[in-house]
C-alpha cells in the first residue's frame, strides 16, 4: 500500500511539475495583444453584440489573458455600416458586421451572409466548414485585405412586419421596406422600395411612416426592437435569410503577424460562437413568439403567389449577375450546387420528422 501510494504521489507530482513549467514557456512566447473589434450591431441586441463578447471573452481565456480583444458596439468608434472599411484600412483589427450590407462594394459578399433561396444554417455551416464557402469568401475579402470566418447563425429568419397585409405580389408595388442584400433587388423588380438601413435606425422609420415595412432577424430581436408597436402584421419564412451568417472580419496584415496557436485560437473560438449564436436564437426566438402573439401580433404565411413570383425573379437576377462576373458565378454555381445536393437530405429527414412531430402536437391539444 505505501509503495502505491508514494508511486501516486510521485506522478502526480510528475503532472504538475510538466505543467508548471509548461506555462512559463507560453507566456515567454506569446505577445501580448490589445486588439480593438468594431462591430455593426447595438448593445441592445444582445445575442448578436453579445457574440462579439463572447468571442473575445473565448480569447482572452484560451490565450491566459494575453490576447485581449475589446469590443465596440455599433456607431462607438465605426458607423455601423463601415465596418468592413474600418477593418480594410486598419483602423480596427478585426470586425463583426454582415457580407450583404456591402453589396455595393461586390454582390459575391452576400454569400456570406445569406442570399434568397440559400442555404440554411446548417447546411451553411457544412458549405463553410466542410464544403468551399471559406476558400471561395476568402477570395473575395481578399480584395479588401481581409481574413472572414463565420461569427454566427440566425437561423431561418422572419419575413418582417408590415403595416397591411401582403395578399398578392400585387401588394408589394410602391411597399417602402427595410430590407438588405440581394433580397432589395428581388423587392424593386417586384415594385417595392428597398431601404438599407442600420438595426438602430428602423424603428424610427417605421414608427414615423418613413417605411412601410421592415424586416431584421427574428421574434427574440424582433421584440426587443419594438416593431410590434407600430405594425402588426408578422410574415413568414424570411426567404431571402434561410439561414443568415454573421462574419467575423480580421485585417490580413495583422493577422499574417499572429503565431499560429493565436490563429488557431480565432478559428476555434468563432466555431464555438457560430454554434452557440444559432442555439441562443432557436432557445430564445419560441419564447418571443407566444409573447408577441399574446399581445396581439398578427402571424401571416406570405402567400403561394408571392414566394413563387420571388422565387422566380430570384433566378433571373442571379443569372444576369453571373453574366456580367465570371467570379459571382463561379461562387453562385457552388454555392446553389451544395443547396441542390442538400436539400433532398434534409427534405427526407429533417422535414418529415418536423412535420410529424408537429402534426401529432397538434392533435394532442
Amino acid at each position: 500500500m505505501q509503495r502505491r501510494s508514494f508511486l501516486k504521489k510521485a506522478s502526480l507530482g510528475a503532472v504538475a511539475g510538466s505543467a508548471a513549467v509548461a506555462a512559463p514557456v507560453f507566456a515567454q512566447d506569446a505577445p501580448t495583444l490589445n486588439w480593438r473589434l468594431a462591430s455593426s450591431f447595438p448593445k441592445s441586441l444582445d445575442t448578436l453584440f453579445g457574440t462579439a463578447e463572447l468571442f473575445a471573452k473565448y480569447l482572452a481565456e484560451m490565450s491566459g489573458g494575453k490576447f485581449s480583444v475589446r469590443t465596440f458596439a455599433a456607431g462607438e468608434i465605426v458607423p455601423p455600416l463601415q465596418v468592413l472599411d474600418a477593418v480594410q484600412k486598419n483602423t480596427v483589427e478585426m470586425g463583426n458586421s454582415s457580407g450583404y450590407y456591402y453589396i455595393g462594394k461586390d454582390p459575391a459578399l452576400s454569400f456570406d451572409t445569406a442570399v434568397p433561396f440559400g442555404l440554411n444554417a446548417r447546411q451553411m455551416n457544412a458549405w463553410m466548414w466542410e464544403g468551399d464557402g471559406m476558400k471561395l469568401t476568402r477570395g473575395v475579402y481578399k480584395d479588401y485585405s481581409i481574413v472572414n470566418f463565420p461569427l454566427g447563425n440566425t437561423g431561418t429568419q422572419m419575413g418582417g412586419w408590415y403595416r397591411k397585409e401582403i395578399k398578392t405580389v400585387e401588394d408589394l408595388k410602391g411597399l417602402k421596406m427595410r430590407i438588405a442584400g440581394f433580397a432589395g433587388e428581388i423587392l424593386t423588380r417586384l415594385g417595392g422600395i428597398p431601404q438599407q438601413l442600420a438595426g438602430g435606425d428602423i424603428y424610427p422609420a417605421l414608427e414615423k411612416g418613413t417605411i412601410d415595412a421592415a424586416e431584421w432577424v427574428g421574434p427574440y430581436d424582433d421584440e426587443k426592437m419594438g416593431f410590434a408597436k407600430v405594425a402588426k402584421y408578422y410574415y413568414y419564412p424570411g426567404w431571402w435569410e434561410g439561414g443568415a451568417q454573421t462574419a467575423l472580419y480580421v485585417n490580413q496584415g495583422e493577422y499574417e503577424k499572429l503565431p499560429k496557436g493565436y490563429q488557431a485560437m480565432i478559428d476555434a473560438a468563432s466555431r464555438a460562437c457560430t454554434l452557440t449564436m444559432t442555439a441562443r436564437y432557436d432557445n430564445l426566438n419560441a419564447q418571443a413568439l407566444k409573447r408577441l402573439l399574446s399581445q396581439g401580433t398578427l402571424l401571416r404565411a406570405f402567400p403561394r403567389a408571392v414566394m413563387d413570383a420571388c422565387w422566380d425573379v430570384s433566378n433571373k437576377v442571379y443569372a444576369e449577375y453571373s453574366a456580367k462576373s465570371p467570379r459571382f458565378k463561379a461562387i453562385h454555381d457552388n454555392y446553389m450546387g451544395y443547396r441542390d445536393q442538400l436539400v433532398p437530405w434534409f427534405r427526407l429527414a429533417e422535414a418529415s420528422y418536423d412535420q410529424y412531430v408537429g402534426a401529432a402536437l397538434s392533435r394532442q391539444k
